[in-house]
């Protein structure tokens, strides 16, 4: 069986029954079955040593704007979370990256305040030129006892300790 997913975007405690009804009964008009569940984004999340530095990025968007975070982003469909961290390091910070170690997976339900995400973290080695680009407003180097007193985004912070091995 193949599976499709039409994202619905509905305001936190809308009242979804009316809608789920309507799609069902065009999914069986049309010979198909519809079912609507919330769902769960998966991110990728890199620490990336530099110049004996960390690389973060200035947020150009919401949520977080203007604030540091760790290069990521969303995995799309039918790439591996490894694939999806090397173009989302590439987009933002204009580095080839390579993936040393897995820091860890993160899945607070309220880590992102746009809906439930997970991340897998990875420590990796960034070489190249830096240049924001994509979601990043600029890129910088720092060095982990300035980036850890930076306001980060998200749970970078936690991210950060546990690449860094400060817990």
């Amino acid at each position: 069986m193949d599976r499709y997913v039409l994202l619905v975007k509905a305001p936190s405690g809308a009242d979804v029954a009316p809608f789920r009804e309507e799609m069902k009964e065009l999914a069986r008009r049309h010979g198909l079955n519809a079912e609507l569940h919330r769902c769960i984004g998966l991110t990728v999340d890199a620490v990336i040593v530099h110049n004996n530095g960390i690389v973060l990025i200035k947020r150009r968007n919401e949520p977080f704007k203007g604030h540091y975070a760790l290069p990521g982003g969303f995995v799309e469909y039918g790439e591996t979370v490894e694939e999806a961290l090397v173009r989302e390091a590439k987009e933002e910070t204009g580095l080839e990256v390579k993936p040393v170690k897995l820091v860890g997976v993160y899945s607070g339900p309220d880590r992102d305040p746009r809906g439930h995400t997970v991340t897998v973290a990875f420590l990796c080695i960034g070489e190249g030129e830096l240049k924001a680009g994509d979601d990043a407003r600029e890129v910088f180097v720092f060095p982990w006892k300035e980036a850890m007193r930076l306001p980060l985004a998200f749970d970078h912070r936690e991210i950060l300790k546990d690449a860094l091995g400060l817990r």
